[in-house]
């Protein structure tokens, strides 16, 4: 049985153009809409482009990491995939929050509060989620992080996180705890283990050499990249990669309006 994966950052449900030009304190304040000779800002709520993306592309599992928490019923029934969400940080008044952001998501960026969400295809092979577990990998200084334990009705767990940014030696504690605490809870089924890592393995390749040597968990995207889809277990059938920019655009009147700061990561699986 093979299944395909995906990891994305959804940059809280934002746009970000190739030209920095485009981002303009009028498009921030006012919300007016920057044109370039390609490509557009805007400054709106984008959960409909979000959902449609997702919907279309072809995954069994998703690892989606600073995602609204408004957005995780929309995308999951958008997708037809079960859902488990775990929240992270700037949560508190989570209405009120959510409102700010629909009016103006540039303003309020990451305050608007963030989570993981893992969604899990109904239909796929996979199967329905048989088990929801979460922990806290970071707490006190910066922003709380989180990881979401998933365990699928075919065996595969899937751990979803975000580790610390800016700060290589805190991300690689983020990441270790989360590797740690995942292989404990897997036990010996098969385990994916992804997300937004914060970690390149140029620059840190120990914390990678540890994941691997420690915990069995091998499969980095590339040496510059931060996004992952290591695996314990599953065989690789197609390894992690970056989708090309343009696959995140959808059309915004005749300009390209690009979809997160970051790219999707996409690999394949196979299950005995």
């Amino acid at each position: 049985m093979e299944f395909t994966a995906v990891a994305w950052n959804l940059f809280h449900g934002r746009d970000f153009p190739p030209d920095p030009a485009l981002f303009t304190w009028r498009s921030r304040l006012l919300r007016v809409s920057e044109r370039g000779a390609t490509h557009v800002q805007v400054n709106r709520d984008l959960l409909d482009e979000f959902a449609t993306m997702l919907a279309a592309a072809e995954w069994d599992v998703a690892l989606l990491q600073e995602c609204p928490p408004r957005f995780a019923e929309r995308l999951a029934r958008a997708c037809g995939a079960e859902q488990h969400r775990v929240l992270t940080s700037r949560n508190s008044l989570g209405a009120l929050r959510a409102l700010a952001a629909r009016i103006n998501p540039d303003l309020i960026a990451s305050g608007e509060g963030g989570s993981n969400l893992t969604l899990v295809r109904a239909d796929g092979p996979l199967g329905q989620i048989a088990e929801r577990r979460e922990i806290a990998i970071h707490e006190g200084s910066q922003e709380r992080r989180a990881m979401a334990f998933t365990r699928t009705a075919s065996g595969l767990c899937v751990a979803n996180l975000h580790a610390s940014a800016h700060d290589p030696r805190l991300a690689t504690g983020d990441v270790l705890l989360a590797a740690e605490t995942a292989t404990e809870w897997a036990g010996d089924a098969p385990l994916l283990f992804g997300g937004d890592l914060n970690l390149r393995p140029a620059e840190t390749p120990l914390a990678f050499e540890q994941l691997r040597e420690r915990f069995g968990l091998a499969g980095t995207t590339s040496p510059r990249a931060i996004d992952h889809l290591l695996s314990r277990g599953p065989g690789v059938a197609e390894p992690p990669a970056q989708w090309p920019p343009e696959r995140r655009e959808v059309d915004c009147d005749g300009l390209a309006l690009r979809l997160s700061d970051h790219r999707p990561v996409e690999a394949r699986f196979s299950l005995r």
